[in-house]
């Protein structure tokens, strides 16, 4: 039986495969902008297209609000990723991602902290 076909599963894995080199070298308890760059070196190193601190623009009753946000990353034009280095992920981290996917008006989103000493309990992935 084939596995299913997951149209984002190639730019996750990139996404994450860079992510888990930045922990591997640094592991937790180091401030969310280091990490931030050390991600952003990763994609470039790896010539992964991505936008760094990308506008998110809000619409509100028909004002237009440009850069109500920046979200830490858009790779590839089709996910967000959002860097966290916090004790632990709370229920406002994943509705900011939320948010951050529906405005720019993207399916995926991951949220990512490093903060974590096995990287692979720091990772959520949304999907709108």
């Amino acid at each position: 039986m084939e596995a299913p076909s997951y149209p984002h599963r190639l730019v996750t894995g990139e996404i994450l495969d860079a992510a888990y080199e930045v922990h591997r070298v640094l592991g937790p308890g180091l401030l969310e902008s280091a990490y931030s760059a050390c991600l952003q070196h990763e994609l470039e190193v790896r010539q992964v297209p991505f936008e760094r601190e990308f506008p998110v623009s809000l619409t509100y009753k028909g004002l237009e609000i440009p850069m109500a946000y920046r979200a830490d990353f858009l790779v590839r034009g089709t996910v967000v990723v959002e860097v966290k280095s916090v004790d632990s992920l709370q229920p406002v981290h994943t509705a900011q991602v939320l948010t951050y996917i529906r405005l720019a008006e993207v399916r995926l989103g991951l949220l990512i902290n490093f903060n974590t000493y096995m990287l692979k309990h720091g990772i959520k992935r949304l999907i709108r």
